[in-house]
């Protein structure tokens, strides 16, 4: 019988379709101390490289899974406990959880897949995913270039509390790549048909970037439909951009065009994998994209300068609901200094995260979400 006392770190579930993660290094040792929020272990999905923080305090007793492993998620890869328990108590442990490592992921659930859904809007087939069964909606606005995979890192743990979705904007991901005049009335139209597709008369919306724009022009066309906006790193509040990573992602046709400038959306250009970059040069070869994403540049720019209107919109929502700005201090897209003008919103600037956040200090941006919603009630 296993001691309660015994604590499992387990690979965590980044997307909906992962299945497996790889120990890419570990950053404690046996014997260390740890307290809830410490890093413990650089973990490598298909998609991107992320850093497992410590949820429970005590002491790292067995390190389970080694460095290059692939382990199944929820496989237990470290056992933290108090030193009552006994090494005899804790090698059972070891051994059962090594037991499902190396068994790998049963054949029942590979190549599973979340399950993609569909709305209607204005004629545009828009995609989007769903997890969780219980509590509000909150749907997940990505930025310029993004999908709904743009999110593999927060929707997840937001299900146990949430019911979460996340869409691919016009132009992007699956949904139909006509933008229109790439203005964010289309973008915004796309987000309130999922709304209403999932039956949803009010939702939490969290936008990165472009989305958070979007998510703004949601919420001053019709306020009675939001219930709290979070915004991560929005545009259209302030002038300063760069206007190269823009046209330089447009633009970039190859793997050594479009790896330096995706590098450049991260304070630690290292956890750009070369599965990230493959997958956004298949997404920009797709038919549409390029005008898409060139359509999309004259809403966001003037020059060389940040186009938008984001703090009048703000100011349309006139305070009705909750807002949360949350900036990587990092940020070489849009500067974080950008945050004072979101007038009324509770900030948060978080160290050692660029332009996206909710990659990089993803525990931290979902603190901020749930703070947001509670604030709401």
């Amino acid at each position: 019988m296993t001691d309660d006392r015994i604590v499992p770190v387990t690979m965590p579930k980044w997307g909906l379709s992962m299945q497996l993660g790889k120990i890419t290094a570990w950053v404690v040792a046996e014997g260390d101390e740890v307290k809830a929020g410490d890093d413990l272990a650089d973990i490598e999905t298909e998609k991107i490289t992320g850093t497992l923080e410590a949820s429970d305090t005590g002491t790292v007793r067995r390190i389970v899974a080694r460095v290059g492993e692939d382990v199944p998620v929820s496989g237990t890869i470290a056992l933290i406990a108090p030193a009552e328990v006994t090494d005899d108590a804790l090698d059972a442990a070891v051994l059962q959880a090594r037991g499902v490592i190396d068994a790998g992921v049963p054949e029942a659930l590979q190549h599973g897949e979340a399950v993609l859904q569909t709305a209607d809007t204005g004629g545009r087939k828009i995609s989007y995913t769903g997890a969780g069964e219980h509590g509000d909606v909150v749907l997940l606005v990505h930025g310029y270039g993004g999908d709904r995979n743009s999110w593999l890192f927060l929707q997840e743990p937001l299900a146990a509390r949430y019911r979460v979705y996340a869409l691919d904007l016009p132009g992007h991901g699956t949904s139909a790549k006509d933008v229109g005049e790439g203005t964010f009335g289309v973008l915004a139209d796309a987000v309130t048909g999922v709304l209403d597709a999932l039956g949803a008369g009010r939702a939490h919306l969290v936008g990165h970037s472009m989305g958070g724009a979007v998510a703004l022009a949601v919420a001053a066309r019709d306020p009675g439909r939001v219930a709290s906006l979070t915004l991560i790193a929005p545009s259209g509040f302030g002038s300063e951009i760069n206007a190269g990573y823009l046209r330089g992602f447009a633009d970039a046709q190859t793997r050594r065009e479009l790896k330096p400038v995706v590098g450049q959306l991260f304070a630690d250009e290292s956890l750009v994998t070369r599965q990230l970059v493959e997958d956004l040069l298949a997404y920009k070869r797709l038919d549409g994209v390029d005008e898409a994403l060139h359509a999309l540049l004259g809403t966001l720019l003037d020059g060389d300068a940040q186009r938008g209107d984001s703090a009048a919109a703000l100011a349309a929502v006139g305070g009705t609901v909750p807002v949360t700005v949350v900036w990587g201090r990092a940020d070489r897209v849009i500067p974080a200094a950008q945050a004072e003008s979101v007038v009324g919103a509770v900030r948060y600037v978080i160290d050692g995260a660029g332009h996206m956040p909710h990659m990089e200090r993803p525990a931290e941006v979902q603190a901020a979400i749930e703070e947001t919603i509670a604030r709401s009630t």
